[in-house]
């Protein structure tokens, strides 16, 4: 008798370029997966089954019939997780508890101080939104030099935490199974222009020595939750240690240089945990560059690149706005360097910054 294998359903709650990645990685593990428009209003009802699995491309979704019917849905995997992680008073909480290093904080509510602030703090203090906030908004410098006071719409809103001289920021993607078996892939170092990813680079050899130090944190923290599935880890490097900047519940931006660098990419890996299909130690079949696309139109020199991969959003091009991403393998040096160096004449003044950080970035670590 042939058995006939049911094909595994996956939901996910937002079809930005997050879920169409994980559509993408369904496909070759034949699993199906449906990214919802969760922002457009309307009455349909989705043909959701008993044992089908949901997941979420954000932290935070607009309350509609579809979301609700998503949030509500018994298999919807890590669901208080989002609430928990997307608030920084509870994100920060946890991180307390759990003695995972992070900078100094405190709940801004009507009772502080901005003179407190900087007592406590030194006298540049950085508020950040409880809620929202990416790619730099929803932050707030108050600088005792400038006589800096706290607005009055942000009280019981934020939080307020030390300014951290970093020496670097670096970043794990992680995932946890099921059964509470945790895979990691190598630290990444990345490089933020105006609070905006702007490029990526994993695995480093000089990183190496902090690898276990990340994934004793990342694995707290995935275990304290109960989480299933792909988890990242934003962090700053200060000398030998590491503080938790940020976490996301999900697949991360820093993570999509596994898209070309490695034999199983951070978008199956969740699909595999939320699915329980087997996972081995992800291999790295070089390294990688990534390089974000923000705001820029689309450029087709950069496929002519020996090395490049495009995934381009299909967006509408607006400033500041991610509208794709070029992965970079690095079979050698040589290669690297004549791609950023034509990446150099085709992209517009913000990229220079960026591109010259890879050069000496790949200077430095072949001395």
């Amino acid at each position: 008798m042939t058995q006939i294998n049911t094909k595994p359903k996956v939901w996910v709650l937002g079809n930005g370029q997050l879920g169409a990645m994980l559509t993408h990685a369904g496909e070759p593990l034949a699993i199906e997966v449906n990214a919802v428009d969760i922002m457009t209003p309307t009455d349909d009802i989705l043909p959701l089954a008993p044992h089908d699995i949901i997941t979420a491309e954000r932290e935070q979704w607009p309350e509609s019939a579809l979301s609700l019917q998503l949030s509500s849905h018994p298999h919807f995997v890590n669901g208080p997780v989002f609430s928990r992680l997307a608030d920084r008073f509870s994100q920060k909480s946890l991180l307390d508890q759990l003695s995972v290093p992070t900078a100094p904080w405190t709940l801004v509510d009507d009772n502080t101080q901005v003179d407190t602030l900087y007592q406590h703090y030194g006298p540049r203090v950085l508020m950040k939104r409880r809620t929202g906030g990416y790619d730099g908004k929803g932050q707030h410098w108050l600088k005792q030099a400038e006589a800096g006071d706290i607005p009055n719409d942000w009280r019981n809103l934020a939080i307020a935490e030390q300014a951290i001289n970093f020496d670097e920021e670096v970043s794990l993607v992680g995932v946890r199974t099921r059964e509470g078996q945790c895979v990691f892939y190598p630290l990444t170092l990345n490089l933020h222009q105006e609070g905006i990813l702007m490029a990526s680079i994993s695995p480093l050899a000089r990183l190496s020595p902090l690898q276990a130090q990340a994934e004793a944190m990342l694995s707290a923290i995935m275990h304290e939750l109960e989480y299933i599935g792909v988890m990242a880890m934003e962090c700053f490097r200060v000398g030998d240690e590491l503080l938790v900047n940020e976490l996301a519940p999900r697949v991360h931006n820093s993570g999509h240089w596994t898209q070309a660098g490695t034999h199983m990419d951070q978008f199956q890996l969740h699909l595999r945990a939320l699915c329980g299909i087997a996972i081995p130690q992800p291999q790295v079949n070089f390294q990688c560059v990534m390089v974000n696309l923000i705001g820029i139109d689309n450029d087709p020199r950069w496929l002519s690149l020996p090395n490049a991969e495009l995934y381009w959003y299909n967006k509408e091009v607006r400033h500041g706005r991610k509208v794709g991403h070029l992965n970079l393998s690095v079979p050698n040096h040589t290669v690297l360097n004549q791609s950023i160096a034509a990446l150099q004449t085709w992209m517009p003044i913000q990229y220079q910054a960026p591109l010259a950080w890879i050069l000496a970035e790949y200077a430095e670590n072949s001395r």
